[in-house]
């Protein structure tokens, strides 16, 4: 196997072998320090994948079902594709900035994703590190966060399903709010695999940064917000990083270090990605 560093942020690895425990450790390893490790040449079906989130930790099948692969509901489907009336997953997926299940009081450690049907244009993904966003705080800003907490929730993006047409909006808020309450937590903290501080919020889930005192801080979450890059339109801030792929790339990553945003093409090209999250450590 060969680990060799890409453009940017993240490595590429060549000759992966998933049956060696020391393949498989040396890619995890790789994904906690260098935070995106791209497998080259990759061709499993959907039960496969999962057999190969396996190996990197626990999986978890998506809360909301209409996301689910319908034979392997751990592998979560972002599709534009259907078959006449049959869709399988949900189009146009993580459109904004975040961390897969931020708004959950367990994230997942380890994101993979397994593109099928890649865009002749305009595909790829955007990730933020914040890690290093956090290490490149001024000292001011180190301060005024210290002490605060993150209030995340998934009700700024929750998806309509069918059968929540012609439903109250305020029904479904309450719903949401209630199947997924907001969870809290501090604004900067550890890593669990590192010995980095995260600076853990992010544009589309994090509805609030509150003092020592729950005083809300809507002004600290937004220059938090733009010092990350999470408030560029542009997508140019130098904390940017597009991670582009082509058939047979699987992408895996450190989930909870980094933000995520999908690049949707505004052409209507096809498009279709299988993801697996896993746990690296059993619950606590």
């Amino acid at each position: 196997m060969l680990i060799a560093p890409q453009e940017g942020v993240g490595v590429v690895v060549e000759g992966f072998d998933s049956a060696s425990d020391e393949d498989v450790r040396a890619v995890r390893q790789a994904v906690y320090r260098e935070k995106i490790v791209v497998l080259k040449g990759q061709d499993l079906d959907p039960h496969g994948f999962l057999a190969l989130g396996r190996r990197f930790g626990e999986p978890a099948a998506y809360y909301e079902p209409i996301y689910h692969h319908p034979e392997v509901k751990e592998v979560f489907v972002s599709s534009n594709v259907s078959e006449g009336e049959k869709r399988m997953g949900v189009p146009k997926t993580g459109k904004f900035w975040h961390s897969d299940y931020q708004f959950m009081p367990r994230p997942f450690d380890i994101t993979l994703i397994y593109p099928q049907v890649v865009p002749t244009t305009n595909r790829g993904t955007y990730f933020i590190d914040l890690c290093k966003a956090y290490e490149n705080l001024s000292e001011d800003l180190k301060l005024a966060v210290k002490g605060t907490t993150a209030t995340h929730s998934v009700r700024r993006y929750f998806k309509i399903r069918p059968s929540d047409v012609y439903r109250p909006i305020s029904e479904v808020i309450d719903e949401v709010d209630a199947k997924t309450p907001p969870v809290r937590m501090p604004t900067a903290h550890p890593h669990r695999h590192t010995d980095e501080t995260i600076l853990y919020v992010s544009e589309g889930f994090t509805l609030s940064v509150t003092d020592a005192d729950g005083r809300d801080q809507p002004d600290l979450l937004h220059a938090l917000l733009e010092h990350t890059g999470q408030l560029d339109r542009s997508y140019t801030h130098p904390a940017i990083h597009l991670q582009t792929y082509e058939k047979g790339d699987m992408l895996l990553w450190d989930n909870r270090s980094m933000v995520h945003r999908a690049l949707h093409t505004a052409t209507p090209e096809p498009t279709v990605s299988f993801r697996v999250t896993v746990h690296d450590e059993p619950a606590r």
